[in-house]
């Protein structure tokens, strides 16, 4: 961690921030070639960030993080790039892992972890188990992670208790899809914060993502800092989020 951010001030007086916030980690190739360095050493770059915003969520008091690390379209890109991503992760969890639980930071996997190589998997299953009791804030890492493919696995575990008989069709309600997704005590994220300065959402928790606000930034991901991250906090504290109502001033006219 850098140690910069010990001596920054966490004081969230009157800031309303997040309980459940998700980040999408995107510019890590471009911040290496605008430096004429290889994609792999922004990689890098942008997984040693991930460090200083767990500790920047933690100490504002974010209780759930969700971070998309990779996608099940990041499966096109170069095998030695994609490689590489592979190494990066398993060196991640297992050089930081103390240094997490130092933060009280419970670590989850979403996605479909299944299909992932053997080492990978286990990676993500001794990491879920060895930190399931940390009790500060989740780091939810969205990893061989796409938005329709969870909806996807919600509707066949549906169609599953259909065929047994559990359940009628037309007993299906949207909050039996959120309980069938594959985390489903995960709040949906109330913010959404895309650095690279990219509009879109990239098949990033497509269905949670229903009444999410979103925030972009024209930084790259490795440089996204903490006065970033207070900036998206500010912009989010000012917003009146109605989930299709009326807000309180628009109600009394």
């Amino acid at each position: 961690m850098a140690a910069s951010s010990d001596k920054k001030s966490y004081d969230t007086t009157g800031l309303k921030v997040p309980v459940s916030l998700g980040v999408i980690m995107d510019g890590n190739g471009r911040w290496a070639k605008k430096r004429f360095l290889p994609r792999s050493a922004g990689h890098r770059a942008g997984a040693e960030n991930l460090k200083e915003l767990c500790r920047n969520c933690g100490r504002y008091g974010v209780k759930y993080l969700t971070v998309y690390a990779f996608s099940t379209e990041n499966w096109s890109r170069p095998e030695d790039e994609v490689h590489k991503l592979m190494d990066l992760f398993v060196e991640f969890f297992e050089k930081y892992d103390p240094e997490l639980e130092e933060e009280g930071i419970r670590v989850r996997f979403t996605g479909d972890i299944e299909s992932l190589p053997e080492r990978i998997k286990k990676v993500c299953h001794e990491g879920e188990e060895r930190s399931k009791n940390r009790p500060k804030m989740q780091l939810i890492v969205a990893f061989n992670y796409g938005g329709r493919r969870e909806i996807e696995y919600a509707a066949r575990r549906i169609a599953g208790l259909v065929k047994e008989g559990k359940v009628e069709p037309q007993d299906i309600t949207e909050q039996m899809i959120s309980d069938n997704m594959y985390l489903p005590d995960v709040p949906d994220p109330e913010l959404i914060i895309r650095p690279s300065g990219e509009m879109r959402i990239s098949n990033f928790l497509l269905w949670e993502c229903a009444y999410s606000e979103f925030w972009v930034s024209d930084t790259l991901w490795p440089d996204f800092g903490y006065d970033e991250l207070t900036r998206a906090f500010r912009d989010y504290a000012g917003r009146d989020r109605r989930f299709g109502g009326l807000s309180s001033k628009e109600a009394k006219t």
